[in-house]
C-alpha cells in the first residue's frame, strides 16, 4: 500500500528544480541586469501558480507582487529588492556586485523556504 505523499514531500521537486534553474542563471555582473530580472521574476511566477494556483499572484506586479512573495516567505524579505520588479523596465538597468548576490540569495532563500 502507497503511503500518502506529505505536502512537504511534494514541494521537494519542483523546490530542486527552480533552485537549479536559478543556480543556471548567468548572474549579470558588469552587464544589463533587465534579462536577468525577468527571469527571475518568471520563475517565481510560475512556482507560485504551480503552489497558490487560487491567489491569483499571476495579476498582481510591483509592491503588491513583492507583498504575496514576503506572505509566503518572509524570510527572504524581498519587499526590499524593488528593483527586482522595476529594474526590468529601465534601459540598461545595472546592478553592483552586491546587489546581485543579494537578490540572488533572497530569491533562493524564498524557494528553499515558502510555504
Amino acid at each position: 500500500m502507497d503511503q500518502p505523499v506529505s505536502e512537504e514531500e511534494q514541494l521537494e521537486g519542483p523546490r530542486r528544480a527552480a533552485l537549479i534553474e536559478l543556480a543556471q542563471m548567468p548572474r549579470p555582473y558588469g552587464e544589463s541586469a533587465g534579462p536577468w530580472l525577468q527571469n527571475l521574476n518568471a520563475l517565481l511566477k510560475r512556482l507560485c501558480l504551480a503552489r497558490y494556483p487560487d491567489s491569483h499572484c499571476q495579476t498582481l506586479s510591483g509592491r503588491a507582487w513583492l507583498a504575496f512573495l514576503d506572505t509566503r516567505c518572509t524570510a527572504a524579505g524581498l519587499t526590499r529588492w524593488m528593483v527586482l520588479v522595476e529594474g526590468a523596465y529601465r534601459p540598461d538597468c545595472r546592478l553592483d556586485d552586491k546587489t546581485i548576490d543579494g537578490l540572488y540569495a533572497a530569491v533562493g532563500t524564498w524557494i528553499r523556504k515558502h510555504v
